[in-house]
């Protein structure tokens, strides 16, 4: 199971991935478009009109979907914003507490979220609709990808919740304990 566990958030993590490269090359391809189309304009005194359509929207799309499907892997990461201030001051026992908390409320949040995102993509699959713009791309396919990333999120809070609550660690708290052993003592600068 742990090797599931991981193995889905890493998908989920290169997934995200993959909508930053698909929006870095559509980006780029409208960059060139728009290149062409101005040389063309130049030479001949009538642009082409080189474009790719819907292009703002389909990198829109491709941002929620990078956003929603890193969710979990940078959790597990450690690479989400924590404040620790109050959480560093804490003894083990409270701190055990505080997270249970704190990956508690995270769970029921974004179990309410998830429920409505994938509420939406329903709705939006029933009423047929489709995206603004020059495609008429249905739009509960983009939504989708927000709604698997809440649900492999909400995965990734109930994973650490039972890790903590069977007296282990929380994945960003093991990655903080290695990173913070893995520093080289001899590296420091001496004042």
């Amino acid at each position: 199971m742990r090797n599931f566990l991981d193995n889905l958030y890493r998908l989920s993590g290169g997934l995200a991935a993959g909508f930053i490269v698909l929006i870095c090359l559509a980006v780029m391809l409208q960059v060139i478009a728009t290149i062409i189309d101005k040389v063309v304009g130049w030479i001949s005194g009538t642009p082409i009109g080189l474009i790719i359509p819907s292009y703002a929207e389909f990198t829109g799309f491709f941002l929620a979907a990078a956003t929603f499907f890193g969710l979990a892997y940078t959790l597990r990461a450690d690479a989400h914003v924590r404040v620790s201030l109050v959480v560093s001051h804490l003894n083990a026992r409270y701190r055990r507490w505080f997270e249970i908390w704190s990956l508690t409320s995270g769970s029921v949040l974004t179990a309410y979220a998830g429920y409505y995102t994938f509420n939406l993509v329903y709705e939006s699959y029933i009423f047929n609709d489709l995206a603004v713009g020059m495609v008429p791309l249905p739009i509960w396919i983009p939504q989708l990808s927000m709604a698997l990333g809440m649900l492999v999120l909400l995965v990734a809070l109930l994973d650490d919740l039972v890790a903590v609550l069977r007296g282990f660690p929380a994945s960003y708290e093991t990655v903080e304990n290695d990173e913070a052993s893995s520093v080289d003592p001899s590296s420091s600068v001496q004042g």
